[in-house]
């Protein structure tokens, strides 16, 4: 496991002159699939490198990449999200610049997933018809309109995703995007958890210790019940598209 430079890479793409990130490797000789992991608002943490070492140990090269790599969350986030919303921008750049600098690394086998929590979420399902073979979308925003929905996915690549069905944030998001893939023929499995909410594929807390007793009370959160089943789909569907 180490923290990994692809500034010459990302600068060669027009990305972020100081793109960097922290890959896991599995244990054995290779060569292994390749996923790249996208972080909640709050940046990459430790809850993401965590998130990393999960996919290496089940046979991923798992790529954590930091969108804040030019000046951190306080910076970055307004100018990330509006990238989002926009479709377009530096951070879909630095993420085809992940998936291409993996795919070409001597231990990939060449196919690569993308997978993303929260504000991360909201991107792997944008970069799914950019040169993925799968993703996995984890509680991710949508476009707020149905039609720009379907017109983001058109040409994406196999998708799983899981939501919260307690999360207030994003009430209907499974229906949405479950009707959008369906309209589009696209080959997809959603699942919305009842008793879930929103992060509840962490292992702790969300974001800064002060603001923890604030994401508790509004529902924000591991979940120890759904966590494990929401995994394994995860895990059973990059094993279906990525591995030989």
């Amino acid at each position: 496991m180490t923290n990994v430079d692809l500034s010459t890479e990302s600068m060669a793409a027009g990305g972020s002159p100081s793109l960097g990130g922290y890959l896991a490797v599995p244990k054995g000789e290779g060569p292994f699939p390749a996923v790249v992991v996208i972080h909640e608002a709050f940046g990459l943490d430790d809850q993401t490198r965590r998130h990393a070492d999960r996919l290496a140990r089940v046979g991923y090269l798992a790529l954590a990449l930091d969108l804040y790599s030019d000046g951190g969350a306080r910076r970055c986030l307004v100018g990330t999200m509006r990238a989002m919303v926009a479709r377009t921008g530096r951070p879909f750049t630095d993420i085809a610049t992940a998936r291409t600098w993996l795919a070409e690394l001597d231990l990939s086998n060449g196919r690569t997933g993308v997978i993303g929590f929260c504000m991360g979420g909201g991107f792997a399902l944008l970069a799914a018809k950019d040169g993925f073979q799968a993703a996995a979308v984890n509680y991710g925003r949508l476009p707020k309109e149905q039609e720009d929905l379907v017109e983001a996915l058109r040409g994406a690549c196999p998708i799983v995703a899981n939501y919260g069905g307690a999360d207030r944030s994003l009430k209907g998001a499974a229906a949405r995007l479950d009707s959008a893939l369906d309209q589009l023929g696209i080959e997809h499995s959603v699942q919305e958890f009842p008793g879930a909410g929103h992060s509840f594929l962490n292992d702790e807390g969300l974001g800064p210790a002060p603001l923890r007793p604030l994401m508790r009370v509004m529902g924000v959160g591991p979940d120890p019940e759904s966590a494990p089943e929401a995994w394994r789909r995860i895990e059973d569907y990059f094993a279906r598209y990525l591995k030989d």
